[in-house]
């Protein structure tokens, strides 16, 4: 009956800041469109706008979608939900596909408003179950203020990743030309593990949500072995391989230049970092969106004040450790600020994730030969995965 009300009270309320954001995002598109791309020619700018206005059209369905999903991922049912992704992106794949070089950038657009009102579709039946009703307006008048406080911090914090992420563009610029598309690159291909991660996150809160005390400690355990038994493999991965992944993925980019070791650099905050999101869903679980919000912004002062100091000294490689330095100490203020320091085995999967990514880096990474370099990274990888999965045992409850 309560969660009846909690929807029946914000489904018209976030379909609204749906709206508003289409709106301001349609209305504003020529503005938007000369603040991103300040050098389009007319015709290209117009263009640009009409297809930005069909894109602000997602803003809707993505915001039900993500309201949708909560009550079926508090039943621990992940499926559904995580489909949104595939759907969404299902009819623009398709359009091109189809249409392949003959495709138009408007009726990509249109494609991609296709998929964000198909994304909602198979929820629909679901939360009817559940008792919504798209005629009921009015329940939980708490609803709404309470969701303002908790998503309050997430939003906070995410405003100050794309502060830190400008800085970190800002500090590369100096570092000579074509720093900031180095950064870039790095950054887009270690975007690429990660997406196995969030999908980890998202059921691990669903499950922690449901369960108080030990068993959601131990929940988080299981969490933390399965986000270590993902990314230390595909760190390893990344570090030993880099060289010849660059050459196989851009042929046009030399093994010699900085994107390599830039990018094994950056695959180091990788195994770091899949432990913040977990530790953070912990305290998710428990109603408390604050604590986290704390402990990363702390984080990310140490990383900003290692921004400036660091690149002085070691060039590109130094972002990359920068961001190492904010993960760790937002790392342990997470474990800290929840007493969770002396609960996890974190000394001994830190231990062992610096000598195997430390291996990775001396041994497989200065391999002239491209064959050998990307075979051995691969078997090294998949030797560590298999350790890690005996050790860990993730089939078992």
């Amino acid at each position: 009956q309560r969660q009846q009300a909690w929807l029946a009270s914000l489904s018209p309320r976030l379909l609204g800041v749906g709206l508003a954001l289409f709106a301001v995002l349609a209305l504003g598109a020529p503005l938007w469109v000369r603040l991103i791309g300040p050098g389009l020619d007319a015709e290209a700018h117009a263009e640009a706008a009409a297809n930005l206005r069909w894109l602000a059209a997602c803003a809707p369905g993505l915001v039900m979608h993500g309201l949708f999903s909560i009550p079926l991922q508090a039943r621990q049912r992940f499926v559904l939900p995580g489909l949104g992704s595939l759907l969404f992106n299902l009819p623009p794949v398709l359009y091109l596909f189809i249409r392949g070089s003959a495709s138009d950038s408007g009726e990509l657009a249109m494609s991609f408003f296709a998929g964000s009102v198909l994304m909602c579709l198979p929820l629909l039946a679901p939360v009817w179950s559940f008792g919504w009703r798209p005629w009921q307006v009015t329940g939980d008048k708490l609803a709404g203020r309470e969701l303002l406080g908790r998503i309050g911090p997430l939003l906070a914090s995410n405003v100050a990743s794309q502060g830190l992420a400008l800085l970190e563009r800002l500090i590369a610029s100096y570092l000579g030309e074509g720093a900031v598309t180095w950064v870039n690159l790095a950054r887009k291909l270690i975007n690429l593990p990660l997406i196995a991660l969030m999908s980890l996150n998202q059921v691990l809160l669903g499950m922690m949500s449901g369960e108080q005390g030990q068993q959601r400690l131990a929940l988080l355990r299981r969490g933390l072995d399965a986000a270590t038994l993902l990314s230390l493999p595909a760190a390893l991965g990344l570090i030993g391989a880099s060289p010849v992944l660059i050459h196989l993925l851009m042929p046009t980019q030399s093994a010699d230049g900085p994107l390599p070791a830039l990018l094994a650099w950056f695959a180091t905050p990788l195994v770091f970092g899949a432990w913040n999101a977990m530790l953070a869903r912990y305290a998710y679980a428990s109603g408390d969106t604050r604590l986290p919000l704390r402990c990363e912004l702390l984080g990310s002062g140490v990383n900003a004040l290692l921004l400036v100091l660091l690149p002085y000294f070691l060039g590109l490689p130094g972002i990359a450790l920068a961001a190492l330095g904010g993960v760790i100490v937002t790392n342990l203020l997470l474990m800290q600020r929840q007493q969770l320091l002396g609960q996890l085995g974190w000394p001994l999967q830190w231990g062992l994730s610096a000598v195997l990514l430390g291996f990775a880096a001396v041994i497989l990474h200065p391999l002239q030969n491209d064959g050998w370099q990307l075979g051995l990274s691969t078997v090294t990888a998949a030797l560590v995965l298999g350790g890690l999965a005996g050790w860990f045992k993730p089939w078992k409850q």
